[in-house]
């Protein structure tokens, strides 16, 4: 059964954050795609994208659900906000090795809880793999914690797509990992309205700050019962690809697989 840490005066002048779950699963996304992460999902988002498939993290819950045996799905209910200290006991508890080969920092967007992740990655008394999701339009943020990460994940919005537009963020997102040797790539999810005019702007940017990022190029996964968004075809992704690898090194194109498993 996991344990929930007794508040004091003291601890209740630190920061703290809201969880939406802690869970142990196979990464189906990205650079980590495949592997056995330990998944902390943070509550609250800023962006609206009109493809997200988790709108109830878009803001904070009053409580959240932690798996108590990892891989099992057997959530104990837990009050938020939570402690620094609470969340690495948590972890802790989770924590298994050689199964775990690192921490997913997930959402919602985890770069709102910047002062929390500031107290709570530094806290991790034995070094865990970090990985950060991001929507990569919190820079300065990013600038606090980039040195704490081993891997950032930067999801590349697309208008046309997505309905939201941060180039300039992105690339300076990007920008801080070259500049502190964190590992980096970015995601870009495609419609069949997606805008090719967009996906040369985004080769351009990340080719401008290393060309040798990786570009995972995600199909849609539809939302609703319509099928909507609606995915690329196939000769659009060919083609896709295609002009993007005129710039950069490395496009993969890769779906959300987590779901071709029925993992949720």
């Amino acid at each position: 059964m996991m344990t929930a840490t007794v508040a004091t005066a003291e601890s209740l002048l630190l920061p703290t954050a809201s969880l939406i779950e802690i869970f142990s699963a196979i990464q189906g996304e990205g650079l980590n795609v495949g592997t056995r992460q330990l998944f902390i999902r943070f509550g609250g988002c800023d962006l609206r994208c009109r493809y997200c498939d988790s709108p109830h993290t878009w803001h904070p819950q009053s409580d959240c659900r932690i798996e108590v045996t990892p891989g099992q799905r057997d959530f104990e209910v837990q009050p938020n906000p939570v402690s620094v200290s609470q969340l690495v006991e948590w972890v802790h508890q989770l924590w298994r090795s050689p199964l775990h080969d690192s921490i997913s920092l997930t959402g919602g967007e985890p770069l709102l809880h910047q002062a929390f992740l500031a107290a709570f990655l530094p806290a991790l008394n034995h070094r865990m793999p970090i990985y950060l999701e991001t929507g990569g339009h919190h820079p300065a943020a990013l600038t606090t914690l980039a040195t704490y990460v081993d891997l950032v994940g930067m999801d590349l919005k697309l208008p046309s797509v997505s309905g939201e537009m941060h180039w300039e963020a992105h690339a300076a997102c990007l920008q801080i990992c070259q500049d502190t040797n964190t590992e980096a790539f970015c995601k870009i999810i495609v419609s069949n309205a997606t805008d090719p005019a967009e996906l040369d702007q985004a080769a351009q940017l990340v080719a401008h700050i290393n060309p040798h990022i990786p570009v995972f190029l995600q199909p849609v996964t539809p939302i609703s019962a319509k099928g909507e968004p609606t995915p690329p075809m196939p000769d659009q992704v060919l083609e896709w690809q295609a002009r993007m690898k005129a710039v950069l090194a490395s496009v993969r194109v890769v779906p959300q697989t987590h779901k071709m498993m029925g993992q949720l």
